[in-house]
């Protein structure tokens, strides 16, 4: 068998097993799900309905579409059914799909989150460029502002730049806004403990990758300091830190509901803060598949993004 045979055949493995992993999780949070909905205390359809008030003939109708009449796993399968055809169920507190609701805030914390991500990348790439391998007190320095940065809650942060550039400067709004100026400052609070976590992995990284041969080998050709670092140790350093922003990107729709109510912002944090709130265990149930279709999309584009950084990768088992 050729080499680039036995190369398509590992592709091929590593395609399959990924799609049979991802759709493994996607299961299990489906079946979670419908756990959590039956193990609630009290009749399925309370759940289901919560704090609202409604008619008798809504209660039938709502025992009827979840099938609540039905044998348990009759029940499960009817759950499976319309969670594959795009049916979360409804929302009997905001009066509409589950879909519809949570459609109609994607897009905000999508682009509040993709934002801060990008800030945070940037960030601590140029901060472990400029502070790998030098002084020790510039390396002190850095370290205790990413110190800083890690422990501090965001809602803090998110007040403090509140405070200094709405209040005070009054170069941005201080509640809600349309458009880049609305989301600046949101942005920097949710990519504040990125950037610092981010810089002391991207700085290990590239101290790690400033001891291997290949960088004597450069140096000794001629190339300059910053052009090691940057055409060669980055990348390098790039796999650890592509791992951790990928891990961060999933956990931040639990920072969405801090900073979506500090700067007022509509979005999938607030929804889940008030779904819970209000007991719309529906909305809950559907963020919670959201999250897990949101997991297996960026471990299926960090694989991707593995090879492209490191080549070696793509010929490996």
């Amino acid at each position: 068998m050729t080499t680039s045979r036995r190369r398509d055949n590992r592709t091929l493995r590593t395609v399959l097993l990924r799609l049979a992993t991802s759709l493994l999780v996607l299961w299990g949070a489906v079946t979670v799900s419908f756990c959590a909905l039956h193990l609630t205390p009290g009749k399925v359809e309370d759940a289901l309905i919560g704090t609202d008030t409604v008619t008798p003939q809504v209660r039938a109708q709502i025992i009827s579409e979840y099938g609540l009449d039905q044998p348990l796993f009759a029940q499960y399968l009817a759950h499976l059914g319309r969670v594959l055809s795009g049916d979360l169920g409804h929302s009997y507190q905001l009066h509409e799909s589950v879909a519809s609701a949570v459609g109609s805030q994607l897009g905000a914390s999508v682009q509040l989150g993709l934002t801060a991500m990008a800030l945070a990348l940037v960030a601590s790439t140029v901060l472990g460029l400029l502070t790998a391998r030098r002084a020790r007190w510039l390396r002190g320095l850095s370290s205790g502002i990413e110190l800083v940065g890690v422990s501090v809650p965001t809602f803090w942060v998110g007040i403090l730049l509140l405070t200094f550039f709405s209040f005070q400067l009054g170069w941005f709004p201080a509640a809600g806004g349309d458009g880049f100026a609305g989301l600046v400052l949101p942005a920097v609070a949710v990519a504040t403990p990125l950037t610092a976590l981010l810089t002391q992995v991207m700085r290990e990284g590239l101290e790690l990758a400033l001891d291997e041969p290949f960088v004597l080998t450069a140096r000794a050709r001629g190339m300059s300091d910053f052009g090691v670092r940057l055409r060669h140790a980055l990348r390098h350093a790039l796999l650890p830190v592509a791992t951790i922003a990928g891990w961060m990107l999933g956990m931040l729709i639990g920072a969405m509901v801090v900073i979506e109510q500090v700067f007022s912002r509509q979005g999938i944090g607030r929804l889940v803060l008030s779904a819970v709130q209000d007991k719309d265990l529906p909305v809950v149930m559907g963020v919670v598949l959201l999250t897990a279709l949101l997991y297996v999309v960026i471990n299926t584009v960090l694989d991707l993004l593995y090879r492209v950084i490191d080549p070696r990768l793509r010929g490996a088992q």
